[in-house]
């Protein structure tokens, strides 16, 4: 049983050198809050295999890409998985978690996302675009992605499925969408898409919720953090750039104080029930 005070071992790499922001200091913030009421310790990723015994929940954030350390990640989760050690975000998600694949189950699906391909005999699929993006898809945080011209995306695809081309899309802006749980919490938004880092509060409309709604409930993960990020097309329509679902930055900085306390309260609520409840890993 948990004690009167839930332990939660956090699992974040303070030093992660993130371009244009410090997700260190996020998480230092969330874990400065989260003191009142839960007993806490911080370790590095590839640390918390070895530490997470003994612990109400282990609560991963800003753990970098696992790209940098699959090996050590792939033995944190199966060792979770088979001990039946409380993990939140769950590593039931199906989106970033798990890989890119699921933006291919979502094209193929109907959902309003990025259309996206991995053979080349499916690249027909994709609608007609001056340039195409091709990245890998296991990839994270841009790493091995790059933009082709029409010309050369015919031999990109690689023979095992391995990469992703998408067309490069015309948006107006980016803007993302955080949810607690199944609850909305903030959205925020880039207005100028050559200075993506520069972002600002955004005031989501009942259809941009609807929107971001229906990959939440896709993913059904019950508990945990999940960002929703989107692209505004220039015809005025939203699709799914990401579903980040494994350690999603907040960018907490760029919220009013008010709205920063509301996340804290509700982090702080999900994490109460996530230790105290009947969840289990599947």
């Amino acid at each position: 049983m948990p004690a009167a005070r839930p332990r939660l071992l956090y699992v974040t790499d303070l030093a992660y050198p993130a371009r244009g922001r410090r997700y260190g200091d996020e998480d230092v913030f969330l874990t400065s809050r989260l003191r009142a009421h839960f007993d806490l310790a911080l370790c590095h990723p590839l640390d918390a295999a070895a530490l997470m015994d003994g612990y109400d929940a282990v609560v991963v954030r800003n753990s970098g890409p696992v790209l940098g350390y699959q090996q050590e990640y792939d033995a944190f989760r199966a060792r979770a998985l088979g001990d039946g050690v409380r993990v939140y975000n769950p590593l039931t998600g199906k989106a970033d978690m798990a890989g890119k694949q699921y933006l291919l189950d979502l094209t193929t699906a109907g959902f309003p996302v990025i259309p996206t391909v991995d053979r080349a005999e499916e690249l027909h699929r994709l609608p007609a675009a001056e340039h195409y993006v091709v990245k890998p898809k296991f990839g994270a945080d841009s790493l091995g992605l790059r933009v082709l011209p029409a010309g050369r995306i015919a031999d990109a695809p690689r023979a095992d499925g391995g990469l992703l081309v998408q067309p490069c899309v015309d948006f107006a802006y980016e803007v993302s969408f955080y949810f607690v749980d199944d609850d909305f919490q903030y959205a925020l938004h880039a207005p100028d898409p050559e200075r993506r880092w520069e972002l600002k509060p955004y005031p989501a409309t009942a259809a941009d919720l609807e929107f971001a709604r229906r990959f939440i409930d896709w993913n059904a993960l019950g508990y945990g953090i999940q960002r929703v990020d989107a692209c505004r097309t220039a015809d005025g329509e939203l699709l799914l750039v990401e579903l980040e679902d494994l350690n999603p930055y907040l960018s907490l900085h760029a919220l009013p104080e008010e709205d920063r306390d509301s996340f804290v309260a509700a982090l702080t609520s999900s994490l109460s029930r996530f230790v105290q409840g009947s969840f289990r890993p599947a």
